[in-house]
């Protein structure tokens, strides 16, 4: 079921609404600048069928607010005090988002109380004794140079009450929350924490998830920098695996519940024979097996494999060993690369074969460096577009991006379940055209390929 017939089928949870704070009343300090009107909407999709039956069904056609400066804004710059938190995983563009924020903060809205709340929401607990940082431009200005947060971040769930008792006494009215699924959640548990209090506090979420994994917002930022940084990987991978007869260069990427990276960073180097991912049922033994079909691929006379599996794939061949989770209480993935390594060296000594399996396991690489191209300027114009929100009183959102639209989207309808791979989608046909891993699985196995291709 595509999103379109679910919200179709249950408009009572997809609400595509945010929630606001009051009346705009104050003119923006803004100047020469075209303002949105606030009655603007961008559509939910560009696909017209969808469009027509959703709207035929709900009386009114599936859109959401666009983001953007408004004429009239909600807080009073002169008075307002902003914290800014990064939590969960590391990502490329954490700098990027911070500087951006703070200085449309500062440059647009004169805002001069800018808290970095540091180590995530840990941050906002007293007992851990985390002081704030004051943030200016001059503080943040080289920061998107360098690859992680300034503020530091952690994982784990606080305490709501805590979090919005300390924002009550240090008077802050603006927080944005720069973070995945999990920290979105925490920000929303705030935003409505606040609201049951009566505080007019903004609560924006930004977000930040390396796997693209949130729902209706588009392209996450880190996204594309980690696309980036894994074909380098497989570039190395394919490397190492032309440089022995029969090796096979096997990089596991990030990719919990989504293989978005490995789909992409596939098909930007297509030199990738077996793609992986969480969404995809596969078997390592038996005649459809990875195993068989590595086999199929050496009996055609080459030479070499390229295997890209994502860290979620494949989780029913590890059921066996120890559940792990980390102090936010996602359960951990075990570790699918390294039993594929050891299955694939030891079926190949079984049938009396010699290949070399170089495994790659590049995570922590590639989720700490700085986002570079144009995952840089959507880490900017996700701050921008977060600020003015803020102002103008809307809470309990994320800056979400359609093309080249930039939309608020409520954040329980964010993170009410996860984005995957659609394995009827063009991307999807894509990687399987790219690799040729179906011709390798199952059938019969002659030198022109399944059905008369010529084999890559």
């Amino acid at each position: 079921m595509t999103l379109i017939e679910k919200i179709v089928a249950n408009p009572q949870d997809y609400s595509l609404d945010v929630g606001t704070l009051g009346e705009c009343k104050i003119d923006s300090p803004i100047r020469r600048r075209e303002f949105i009107d606030p009655a603007e909407r961008i559509l939910i999709t560009e696909n017209i069928k969808h469009l027509h039956d959703a709207t035929k069904h709900l009386g009114v056609t599936p859109s959401f607010e666009r983001a953007g400066p408004h004429r009239k804004i909600f807080h009073d710059p002169s008075w307002s005090r902003v914290g800014i938190v990064t939590a969960g995983g590391l990502c490329p563009g954490l700098n990027h988002v911070i500087k951006g924020l703070v200085e449309i903060l500062t440059f647009d809205y004169g805002i001069k109380t800018i808290y970095g709340i540091r180590y995530g929401y840990a941050g906002l607990i007293p007992r851990f004794g985390y002081n704030p940082i004051m943030l200016d431009t001059d503080k943040v200005d080289t920061i998107h140079e360098h690859g992680g947060t300034m503020l530091g971040s952690s994982r784990g769930q606080q305490d709501t009450g805590e979090i919005v008792d300390t924002l009550a006494r240090m008077n802050i009215n603006i927080l944005f929350c720069i973070g995945g699924d999990g920290s979105l959640r925490c920000a929303h548990d705030v935003a409505e924490e606040c609201r049951r209090r009566k505080l007019s506090i903004s609560v924006i979420g930004i977000p930040k998830t390396i796997d693209n994994d949130l729902l209706f917002v588009g392209r996450s930022f880190g996204f594309e920098t980690a696309v980036g940084e894994a074909t380098q990987i497989i570039q190395a991978a394919h490397t190492e695996a032309k440089g022995t007869f029969n090796g096979i260069g096997l990089v596991r990427l990030m990719g919990r519940d989504s293989g978005f990276i490995a789909a992409y960073a596939t098909l930007a180097n297509p030199v990738v024979n077996f793609c992986l991912v969480p969404e995809l049922d596969f078997e390592i033994d038996g005649p459809n097996g990875l195993l068989v079909a590595l086999s199929n691929r050496f009996a055609l006379g080459k030479d070499h494999a390229v295997i890209v599996v994502a860290e979620g794939a494949g989780q029913c061949h590890v059921a066996a060993e120890p559940e792990r989770r980390d102090p936010s209480g996602n359960i951990l993935k075990k570790d699918i690369g390294e039993h594929l390594r050891r299955r694939i060296t030891q079926h190949f000594k079984a049938c009396n074969r010699e290949v070399s399996v170089k495994y790659f396991d590049p995570s922590y690489t590639i989720r700490s460096v700085p986002a570079k191209g144009t995952d840089a300027i959507r880490c900017y114009m996700l701050a921008r577009n977060a600020v003015h929100a803020a102002m103008a009183g809307r809470t309990d959102c994320v800056v979400g991006n359609q093309d080249d639209w930039y939309t608020l989207v409520p954040i329980r309808l964010s993170t009410m379940e996860r984005q995957k791979v659609n394995l009827n989608s063009d991307l999807w046909r894509a990687v399987m055209d790219a690799t040729g891993q179906l011709r390798y699985f199952g059938g019969e196995i002659s030198n022109s390929g399944r059905n008369g291709e010529t084999v890559p």
